[in-house]
């Protein structure tokens, strides 16, 4: 189960499919393996990256079931389950906490634009749950289109205990992410652990700021892996020289429409996915793109030889 100290490194998985686009569970196989030897700390499945919204009910619970027993316990696995319906998501979070999920992922709903709106969301969606399941809260505006105030997080997990982890993706975040470190785990403010998203993009300074990990998805999961731990071990211009060398992909992959093809495609070149499908709608790569994907693999490559 997630708890309040939760950290490490969750990683957002890509969802597989076939040229078809049917689910490859022999992909997915794969990619539970490759995600665990490369030392992750936990996972995140059907988030926004993982096509969650593209999956019919079925087929998101034959997923989450296939993924949950391939794991195998070995690390908590949490499972995105934010719906329009309160009834699609408690039947998909309590099959898959009896599954052996770690926990459920609640971002809020479109349109929720006032305080009033959200927290009475929040609570609705905390007693339809229960307080047997830890939920992490999903922050990502620049999606939902709605602003969540530190205030509003903090009176979230004081009113519901098992609110218990933030997935902090709000952009630009950095003070924000301060002060909720800062203004939790004192007095009647219980901790919450702190995860950051947005692929990555600014994981050394929110490490810096007191981030508990990352959870995200990149392609060189090890890369994000080895940042943590080298800043939770001091080396802080360690993790931020590694990060360093993997930036410019970095970059590439975080092109708002286009990343998650990137993603997949470089999976595949490593042998994880069988295919780099995303379903439709949804981007592809260009001649262009490809070449420049190549380009940028090559001088990171390079580049690792140079640090090692």
């Amino acid at each position: 189960m997630i708890d309040r100290q939760s950290s490490g490194v969750f990683i957002i998985a890509a969802t597989p499919f076939d040229e078809a686009g049917a689910l490859d569970l022999a992909s997915t196989d794969r990619m539970v393996d490759f995600y665990l030897e490369c030392g992750v700390s936990g996972m995140t499945i059907l988030g926004i990256m993982g096509e969650a919204p593209k999956l019919g009910g079925d087929e998101a619970e034959t997923f989450a079931r296939h993924v949950l027993k391939r794991v195998n316990g070995r690390v908590p696995v949490i499972v995105g389950v934010s719906a329009a319906g309160l009834d699609n998501m408690v039947r998909l979070a309590k099959t898959t906490m009896d599954a052996g999920a770690g926990g459920v992922m609640v971002a809020p709903q479109p349109g929720m634009n006032t305080e009033v709106k959200l927290k009475g969301y929040l609570a609705q969606v905390c007693a339809a749950l229960g307080k047997d399941i830890p939920i992490c809260f999903q922050d990502y505006p620049q999606t939902t289109g709605v602003q969540v105030s530190v205030e509003t997080i903090i009176g979230m997990t004081v009113d519901h205990p098992q609110i218990v982890m933030l997935k902090h993706e709000d952009w630009p975040g950095l003070t924000k992410l301060s002060r909720m470190r800062a203004e939790t785990d004192t007095g009647d403010v219980p901790r919450m652990s702190i995860l950051t998203g947005n692929s990555a993009l600014f994981l050394p300074q929110e490490m810096q700021r007191g981030a508990d990990g990352a959870m995200t998805g990149f392609a060189y999961p090890e890369m994000l892996v080895q940042v943590v731990a080298r800043h939770q071990a001091g080396d802080v211009d360690g993790a931020e020289d590694l990060f360093d060398a993997y930036l410019p992909l970095v970059r590439y992959e975080q092109q708002l429409g286009l990343g998650l093809a990137i993603r997949k495609e470089v999976l595949r070149r490593r042998g994880v996915l069988g295919s780099a499908k995303v379903r439709a709608p949804g981007p592809s790569l260009s001649a262009l793109d490809v070449a420049e994907l190549t380009r940028l693999t090559t001088r990171l490559e390079l580049r690792l030889k140079e640090l090692n």
